[in-house]
């Protein structure tokens, strides 16, 4: 329950601080004196969103920051999950910043909105006439009915087991829609490979294989140019063999007077051995090259493949050939791995879609059960609101469909007098009944929820006299398994509440303020005098006021 309501720099508000009790409260005031102010300020603490239009003075931060005791309502596993303080006096602040900027913080923990959205679905529920409203609305009478069926950790199961098995038949079909695009590119994709694994490629056999070519398909000029240049070497008068040794022998006999002359011996000699050994070296070269035509041609033919399938691929290289080979290969093995995995998904599928089935049924079968008892006690408690003759028609039906709840289909109908045609809410029930009903559902479901607080903004809209009273017993009733807050207009109301709050707004020098105080016995029957008679208060108003609060 929230324990204290603190608000500083907030709309109409420039401080205020109040304390609730845990019973039934009731807040009057004019239209316009800022009890929308207050809810506001709640809201930002749940985690609704702001902006700089909630400053009251646009140079300093708003701070809202309620206190809750949540010792009784199992909340411990939220906050290690979201590794938050557990306090049970649990503390939420929001700030607003004149930058614009908000921040939020549980237990002086920074968190972000979401987070703070989460815990305060465990903490509040703020009931407003819109509300009402969306009673019509079948995912909200899906949920008056599961509340009672106690289908909320089955919902929960079935919901986590549909996202799994809405995301395996995703990836099924992407992958069918795959395989069915991989299909059509298959057969080329299968000759594209055939032909690169049977050119047996290999990294630099481009560059050894034209190399080889070159050598193989101009033998007899090489050989030509080898055997003369050889000759030119060995000739016995005037080859270069013979030259360089008489160069030598000339400069043995001069070597040693200067060491510039055996400078150019030692030099003439290591160019002897040199030209020596590339005679040799070019002798193995003519001895090794053989005119071979097959060989030639096998290599020229190589080098046609290789030479068409880069034209083919358009690359330049082998080594981008056997990339394409690789990404090929990869494309033919995936549309076999398409298939294992299709049939693997397909087999999670139906073994999801079984369980899904079971748990819908288990759903469905709670939600059956519970009708009765929830057309019967919203019947009991409508009767006491005045209205005798009221009855509803509630049929669940199965359907091949998966929804977020299940896989039922709802018709929910209501006829307020005997002879009177069933239909649905927002059709044939007025605004006075609209409330009526959605009272009855709220007081039913407190038996059933273990929410802490329950805020009725004006549910009250629509009726007066006898009714009203009784809907204040029935908030009255309420309010000894939760903390209830009634927002009225309603004297019969306000006067239920064990404790009396009111608004006002006061003209302070140049500005305006709202507030919120809480009220005494005589300022209670004062105020509720004034709802009965105006700001004139009467005798009997006030006699009426004291048999009320009574």
């Amino acid at each position: 329950m929230i324990s204290s309501l603190s608000i500083k720099n907030y709309a109409l508000i420039e401080k205020l601080t109040i304390d609730f009790s845990r019973g039934f409260s009731t807040i009057t005031g004019e239209t316009g004196a800022g009890k929308s102010i207050i809810l506001g300020a709640i809201g930002l603490v749940l985690g609704k969103r702001a902006d700089l239009t909630s400053l009251k003075n646009k140079e300093e931060k708003c701070i809202i920051e309620a206190h809750f005791e949540i010792a009784k309502y199992n909340l411990k596993p939220f906050f290690e999950a979201n590794d938050l303080d557990y306090e049970e006096e649990t503390i939420i602040r929001r700030e607003i910043l004149p930058s614009g900027k908000s921040r939020a913080f549980i237990n002086d923990s920074p968190v972000n909105l979401q987070e703070l959205q989460e815990l305060s679905m465990f903490l509040i529920d703020i009931h407003s006439q819109q509300q009402t409203q969306e009673l019509s609305d079948e995912n909200v009478q899906f949920k008056i009915i599961d509340a009672i069926a106690n289908n909320k950790e089955t919902i929960i199961e079935y919901q986590l087991l549909l996202k799994t098995f809405k995301s395996d038949q995703s990836k099924l079909n992407s992958i069918l829609k795959r395989q069915s695009e991989s299909k059509k590119e298959q057969e080329y994709n299968t000759f594209l490979l055939d032909e690169l694994v049977t050119a047996k490629l290999k990294v630099g056999e481009q560059e050894t294989l034209e190399a080889d070519f070159e050598k193989l398909n101009n033998v007899e000029i090489i050989k030509e140019s080898l055997d003369k240049a050889l000759a030119i070497a060995n000739e016995e008068q005037i080859g270069v063999r013979n030259n360089l040794n008489e160069i030598k022998i000339s400069l043995q006999k001069i070597g040693s007077f200067s060491t510039d002359y055996s400078a150019l011996l030692e030099r003439v000699s290591s160019l002897t051995i040199e030209f020596d050994d590339i005679s040799q070296e070019m002798n193995r070269f003519s001895e090794k090259l053989i005119n071979d035509p097959e060989q030639l041609d096998l290599i020229s033919q190589k080098l046609q493949v290789i030479f068409n399938l880069q034209k083919k691929h358009q690359v330049s290289t082998v080594g981008e050939l056997l990339d394409i080979q690789l990404n090929l290969e990869n494309a033919v093995l995936e549309l076999g791995n398409m298939e294992e995995e299709i049939t693997m998904l397909n087999k999670s599928i139906d073994s999801k879609r079984v369980e899904l089935d079971e748990l819908a049924d288990k759903i469905h079968s709670n939600r059956e059960k519970s009708i009765p008892v929830l057309s019967q006690k919203l019947i009991t408690i409508l009767e006491t609101l005045g209205m005798p003759n009221v009855s509803f028609k509630i049929d669940i039906t199965g359907s091949e469909n998966y929804f977020s709840n299940g896989k039922d289909e709802l018709e929910f109908l209501f006829s307020a007098n005997k002879g009177t045609d069933f239909g649905l809410l927002k059709k044939v029930a007025s605004g006075g009944e609209m409330s009526r009903i959605m009272l009855a559902v709220k007081a039913i479901l407190a038996q059933y929820s273990k929410l802490p607080t329950l805020i009725f903004d004006e549910i009250d809209t629509g009726v007066s006299g006898e009714i009203a009273i009784r809907m204040g017993e029935i908030m009255k009733e309420m309010s000894r398994e939760m903390q209830i807050f009634a927002i009225t207009h309603l004297p019969q109301i306000a006067a239920k509440g064990e404790a009396h709050f009111k608004v006002s707004k006061a003209t302070v020098g140049e500005d305006t303020q709202s507030e919120l105080k809480l009220l005494n016995q005589d300022q209670r029957i004062v105020e509720i005098a004034q709802m009965l008679s105006g700001t004139v208060v009467s005798e009997s108003a006030l006699n009426h006021a004291k048999a009320l609060l009574n």
